[in-house]
């Protein structure tokens, strides 16, 4: 049967067998034991349908949360495709509309009929794609962000980029906050970037990738991502959160957008965070960026500064990077908080399908730039290795700043 199937978390103090067929009903077809037998008849196949109630004990933390008492189920509803265009916005307005509005309800996943999903090609490059560009296929790649360059000219910009790129940096990015302006126009980014990138493969060998942000409005994005495809950018960050997952689908689908596109989770913070209504990571950030056509997925590490539950982040890779025959795998991308000596911790819970994504970890480094992304890079060789950071440290002094500075968590 072509459907979507919604799994949710369900907070309530009554019965959830009553709950579940509300939501079903009250999703498609509105009512049904007050319809006539024919156009009960008619409207069966646009019923929803109850798939599963699986119902738990009280939860104290929500009735504490909540003010009243509750017990917590997981409710799973199935929605016949004919209900909704095949399209991510009428979907989600299907399964969750209204009902993220009842503020008890969490949506937990979505199950996509094999017909339905074949709507969604996903990525247009995905990690092997990444990979190609590179020329990196035996390790984690490692990743920069540009730090404190609002109000500052393309020459500091360009400076930044050059560090980088020469500590062994594999991809640099745009700082998300960093839109056009007089000071470092987008066009300009892309040209200039370019011609430093190109300098420092000449000078050491090393190839590195520059994420340009594209930003402005809604309907002026793709004519800006094919002008920057033409003046030969690497890549595109995009706030895919402000705009939409929709947006985002329109790029990647587009074929004369070819560059990979890195989605930013800006703004989803607004949606997933509580255990009690919205909507879960490994689902937002995961599965459905990933049907959308993300090549690249920046999500909060475990570690850091934002960090998120360990078992959320480890599911949002999953989602990224599972076998599908459908769709290209992602590149996980956990940020926000990360200096060298956690990379054993990435290694680890993400493995070497993963990117190790740094700002302050890089910029911050006593050598600067160069020596963090050196640092970086000596740290990712001694896990491959099977060497501790500290021994490694000894034939690495950027290492060995970069632990005396930060600290470093083995395995």
């Amino acid at each position: 049967m072509n459907e979507i199937i919604a799994k949710y978390l369900v907070h309530d103090s009554g019965n959830l067998e009553k709950k579940a067929e509300g939501i079903a009903l009250g999703l498609t077809v509105g009512s049904w034991t007050d319809l006539p037998q024919l156009e009960q008849e008619q409207l069966l196949k646009h019923k929803g349908r109850v798939v599963s109630i699986e119902q738990f004990d009280e939860d104290p933390n929500a009735s504490t949360y909540l003010g009243k008492t509750v017990k917590k189920g997981i409710i799973k509803i199935a929605y016949p495709s004919m209900n909704f265009s095949p399209d991510l916005p009428a979907i989600l307005t299907t399964v969750f509309g209204k009902l993220s509005l009842d503020g008890e309800i969490k949506l937990l996943d979505l199950e996509f009929s094999e017909d339905i999903k074949s709507f969604f090609p996903g990525p247009k490059f995905g990690l092997e794609g990444i990979r190609e560009k590179l020329g990196v296929y035996d390790r984690p790649l490692v990743m920069s962000i540009f730090k404190g360059v609002i109000g500052r000219d393309i020459e500091y910009l360009k400076a930044q980029l050059r560090e980088q790129a020469l500590g062994g940096v594999d991809i640099i990015k745009d700082d998300e906050i960093l839109f056009d302006n007089p000071l470092t126009p987008f066009e300009e980014r892309i040209t200039e970037g370019k011609k430093v990138l190109d300098e420092v493969y000449s000078e050491i060998g090393h190839r590195s990738l520059y994420a340009v942000n594209l930003t402005g409005k809604t309907f002026g994005l793709k004519e800006k991502a094919k002008k920057a495809v033409d003046l030969g950018a690497d890549l595109l960050l995009f706030n895919v959160f402000a705009y939409g997952l929709d947006v985002l689908q329109s790029l990647a689908e587009d074929p004369e957008i070819t560059v990979p596109i890195m989605a930013h989770p800006a703004f989803s913070g607004a949606l997933t965070p509580s255990e009690f209504y919205g909507v879960s990571n490994p689902l937002l950030l995961g599965k459905l960026l990933r049907y959308a056509g993300a090549d690249l997925v920046l999500f909060p590490s475990p570690y850091g500064s934002v960090a998120l539950e360990r078992d959320q982040t480890l599911e949002i890779a999953h989602e990224l990077t599972k076998s599908d025959d459908q769709m290209k795998t992602v590149f996980p991308v956990p940020s926000a908080g990360i200096h060298p000596g956690l990379v054993p911790l990435l290694l680890r819970d993400f493995g070497i399908n993963s990117i190790i994504n740094a700002g302050g970890g890089v910029h911050g480094h006593p050598d600067g730039a160069i020596g963090g992304g050196k640092a970086f890079r000596a740290a990712v060789e001694a896990g491959l290795t099977g060497t501790t950071l500290v021994e490694y440290a000894t034939k690495s002094p950027e290492l060995k700043k970069a632990i005396e500075l930060w600290g470093y968590k083995e395995v």
